[in-house]
């Protein structure tokens, strides 16, 4: 029995990350919808970015405080540069951007763009040299061709439509409320684009802050912070109404705290500590899941139109990102067992030299009076 509870834990440890990230992206799921609605009701993207990351700043800042006093670094000018940078990159030019393309696209292309962050993070990992690629051994090229997949079932959702799928029944759910949505497909499709690029380096650039600044939850609150301040100088410059910063008691409230607690909160430092323990890649590798998600629930709770397209896409990414997964934790035991030999060679060595002493004791011993 006690054997058993054994091999589950250690089951637990691995797939912990892979648990997470999965939970990660049923809150991005939840988050697609509740926005929506609240955008729909009228909120304002940008002041919806400020204030859902002024309540992420409140929320975390205790917790930060006291479970990371003891491990907490000293912030020094050149990282609290460093973090102001992250934040923008994070929050202040890249959600920004995102929310922008929604105006003049559709969120179906801005959320099928969103799983190209894999792709890219990939590229820009290896360049880097933070990802591990050998093409010489399978699991190097289960990760390029993983990658070529995603990338391909990506741009399949997003240009081939298909026929329409017929809904079953009729929606449970209807959001009320009109879109003001201003078609320009060519400015909305560089701002999105610009927006997966910037998300891109973000999550690189965290692994490299982590290294210097390893208290997730701290460099959270800094972040949210730090990319509320960053989000109201652009809301400022750009929306001079102040109707626009009141909020009622509505779903604009509720999206926003959501949206404040669980995504910029605790989603933020789910992805933090995997990265921290898994690496950039792995983090962006989930991404597809919420557009899948978000696709499968709009299509049997709010009864928007599905494609096939869509469905066919989204097979093809799961089978890119299950290829990419294995190839990923392949090169994680190859690295594990490179790095568990010498340890074993030493101890081996080690225990040969005590072995040889023990020797030379007992034939001195023997030849004693």
């Amino acid at each position: 029995m006690a054997l058993k509870a054994g091999s589950l834990g250690k089951i637990y440890r691995r797939f912990k990350p892979h648990l997470l990230m999965v939970l990660a992206q049923m809150g991005y799921t939840f988050l697609y919808f509740i926005t929506e609605a609240s955008f729909n009701h009228g909120m304002n993207p940008h002041v919806y970015i400020t204030y859902r990351h002024i309540v992420a700043g409140v929320v975390m800042l205790p917790f930060a405080y006291f479970l990371e006093r003891k491990v907490r670094p000293k912030l020094t000018l050149a990282l609290l540069l460093e973090i102001f940078v992250l934040s923008l990159l994070g929050v202040g030019l890249t959600l920004n951007m995102y929310f922008a393309s929604l105006r003049y696209t559709s969120p179906t292309f801005v959320a099928s763009t969103v799983n190209t962050i894999a792709s890219l993070t990939f590229v820009i990992a290896v360049v880097l040299r933070l990802e591990v690629l050998d093409l010489r051994n399978r699991h190097g090229m289960a990760k390029v061709l993983g990658t070529l997949i995603s990338l391909a079932g990506v741009m399949t959702m997003t240009f081939y439509k298909g026929s329409i799928m017929k809904n079953l029944w009729h929606p449970l759910v209807y959001i009320q409320g009109q879109t003001s949505t201003h078609e320009n497909w060519l400015k909305g499709s560089v701002l999105a684009i610009t927006s997966c690029i910037t998300w891109s380096i973000w999550y690189i650039m965290q692994a490299f802050t982590l290294k210097r600044y390893p208290a997730q939850l701290s460099l959270t609150t800094w972040m949210s912070f730090i990319g509320a301040a960053q989000s109201a100088v652009f809301t400022v410059i750009i929306e001079h109404k102040r109707a626009a910063w009141a909020i009622g008691f509505n779903i604009d409230l509720w999206s926003t705290v959501y949206g404040g607690v669980v995504v910029s909160g605790l989603i933020i430092f789910i992805q933090l500590w995997c990265t921290e323990e898994k690496g950039p890649v792995f983090v962006t590798m989930f991404n597809p899941l919420s557009t899948i998600l978000v696709a499968i629930l709009a299509y049997f709770v709010l009864g928007e139109k599905l494609y096939m397209g869509s469905v066919l896409g989204a097979v093809i990414v799961i089978i890119g990102m299950y290829m990419l997964l294995w190839g990923k934790e392949g090169d994680q035991e190859v690295h594990n067992n490179s790095q568990e030999q010498p340890c074993l060679t030493c101890k081996q060595q080690k225990d040969d030299k005590i072995l040889i002493i023990t020797s030379t004791d007992k034939e001195v011993s023997q030849c004693e009076p």
